[in-house]
């Protein structure tokens, strides 16, 4: 009868195990895993928010620097100094060594005429009247202006700074070009990483700087979302050709500029993204250990059960088995008692027999070979009776465990004998070779006969018909305390998986009606109490060799 199922028992306890582990190793690793990601993303918009501030910071302190720069100029200087070309242009050079930012400088009447100019374009721009130009009608009207970038009558992107002041009761006006790269190159510090973007537009959504992609140039819209009327700073998310862009939009007041600083926000998550990566390395190797450990013990427990059953199983067997041997030993007795006492008669009377004819002159009659011939046949048929009978007497006597001085090779000889017929039978030799200088060892007799016709018996069934069995006795190389038995047969052999599982109680190859696989366990248990072992080589095709090994003592 096999082992009680303990598969879902393991299943269950498994589950039980990984329940109470992953759980809350999933719960923690989620719950790290959303507060570090809700975390980092708020750094990053807070990042990308304190990027685009202290770009329009720098772009303010430029704008407020020049523009106090010709207010204090414009405040401190008279029309007629100013006029003076000369003059003009040694104050040109001061304020370009201070910023070198300014293309030209210029003195304009409040008709838009130049009174003095210095620059590279004194021919294209000296005759030039500005009064319908946007920069001089806001000038004229605030007091100071600084322009979007525009083409202008030079034809090249530039930005107009002028201060105007009223001087008796004429206004003037100091201009300058301010190079728009300059703007580019601030702007530009804004543009980090790989995919990292920057750009200002005006109140009409106009490019006023390059941005670094989109293939957008000077005064076109740019891509992405119109920030061109926003009040303060603003962080929005929005999508792009299909992919995710994080925009921060920042008002410049002095120059009714916006500042839009772009960033990829999968570029500014990789260090979470390589985080999460890791994470999930440590959560998985985790359950991997987690579930490699629940099925180890699981499988241990469970394994523990299954060893205790079939000790308890076997023990029972055994005990079972036991009991049979002892009342089968007591039957083959009382049985070979009631034979014994007909055989003592027949040969008593066989005895009486020859002595008649002994005492009558019977030699000269013509049947009395005859007669001689049936007196010995029964008195050798009353002797082979009288061996079986006090062979099934020791079989008997032998049941309760004992320690006796026995012979090993005659052991065999006498189990052998039990199986003659049997081999006879199906055409089978049993061949023997012992080796004669063995020693007599101190075991019990009738559990070493036992595992003998167990392995022979074992080897009859596996040859089946028309093999040979070797049975060898020698001592044993390198031990001198031990004497080792070979029963080597020529039946198919076995395969890898057979032999690790030969020696499991209820295992066997046999039909259900042939065998109940409790033998060679059986063999085994009952050596291993002797002190002794049992080894087997097998190979398919190839026969199987038994090696019993039994101490000396």
């Amino acid at each position: 009868m096999p082992p009680k199922p303990y598969g879902p028992l393991r299943n269950k306890m498994l589950i039980t195990i990984l329940c109470f582990a992953l759980v809350p190793l999933l719960a923690l690793g989620i719950t790290i895993y959303y507060q570090f990601g809700k975390a980092y993303n708020a750094k990053i918009r807070e990042s990308i928010r304190t990027l685009a501030e202290n770009e329009r910071i720098s772009i303010e302190l430029f704008a407020e620097e020049r523009l106090t720069q010709f207010i204090t100029v414009v405040n401190t200087h008279s029309l007629a100094t100013l006029r003076d070309e000369d003059y003009l242009k040694r104050l040109f050079l001061v304020m370009q060594s201070r910023s070198n930012s300014y293309i030209d400088l210029s003195v304009i009447d409040e008709d838009g005429d130049h009174l003095a100019y210095v620059g590279p374009y004194y021919e294209k721009l000296k005759t030039v009247n500005y009064s319908k130009s946007d920069w001089f009608r806001n000038v004229m009207k605030h007091g100071t202006y600084i322009s979007d970038v525009f083409m202008g009558f030079r034809e090249l992107p530039h930005i107009v700074i002028a201060a105007a002041r009223l001087e008796g009761a004429k206004t003037w006006i100091l201009r300058s070009t301010i190079n728009s790269d300059i703007i580019d190159k601030i702007v530009r510090k804004a543009q980090r990483g790989k995919s990292g973007d920057a750009f200002i537009v005006n109140t009409s959504n106009k490019l006023q700087t390059l941005p670094r992609f989109g293939g957008r140039k000077l005064f076109e819209e740019p891509v992405g979302p119109d920030f061109s009327d926003i009040r303060t700073t603003t962080v929005e998310e929005a999508t792009e050709n299909g992919a995710p862009m994080l925009y921060a939009a920042t008002p410049i007041t002095s120059l009714n500029w916006v500042l839009v600083v772009k960033r990829d926000p999968r570029e500014e998550l990789m260090p979470l993204l390589e985080a999460r990566y890791v994470g999930i390395l440590i959560v998985v190797g985790g359950i991997i250990m987690v579930v490699l450990g629940g099925m180890f013990v699981t499988h241990a427990m469970t394994g523990e059960l299954v060893r205790v059953e079939l000790e308890k199983r076997k023990s029972d067997d055994l005990v079972m088995q036991s009991s049979k041997m002892a009342a089968l030993g007591k039957m083959a007795a009382g049985i070979a008692h009631e034979i014994n006492n007909p055989l003592a008669i027949i040969g008593e009377k066989a005895g009486w027999m020859r002595d008649l004819l002994d005492k009558e002159d019977v030699a000269k009659s013509e049947n009395w070979q005859e007669f001689e011939d049936c007196i010995i046949k029964i008195e050798r048929q009353v002797e082979r009776s009288s061996t079986i009978t006090h062979r099934l007497l020791r079989f008997g006597r032998r049941m309760e465990p004992t320690q006796e001085l026995v012979d090993v090779n005659t052991i065999l000889a006498e189990t052998i004998t039990f199986l003659e017929n049997e081999a006879v039978y199906r055409e089978i030799t049993i061949a023997t070779d012992y080796e004669q200088r063995l020693p007599r060892i101190n075991t019990d007799q009738a559990q070493l006969q036992q595992v003998f016709l167990n392995i022979i018996n074992n080897g009859i069934d596996a040859v089946g018909r028309q093999g040979s069995i070797y049975v060898e006795t020698h001592l044993v190389t390198g031990h001198p305390d031990e004497i080792r038995i070979d029963v080597q047969d020529t039946g198919p052999g076995m395969s890898k998986e057979t032999l690790d599982r030969i020696f499991e109680p209820f295992y066997t190859t046999k039909s259900p009606n042939e065998g109940t696989g409790l033998g060679l366990s059986i063999s085994y248990s009952i050596m291993e109490k002797l002190g002794g072992r049992i080894t087997v080589k097998s190979e398919e095709g190839k026969g199987t060799t038994f090696s019993i090994f039994v101490p000396k003592k």
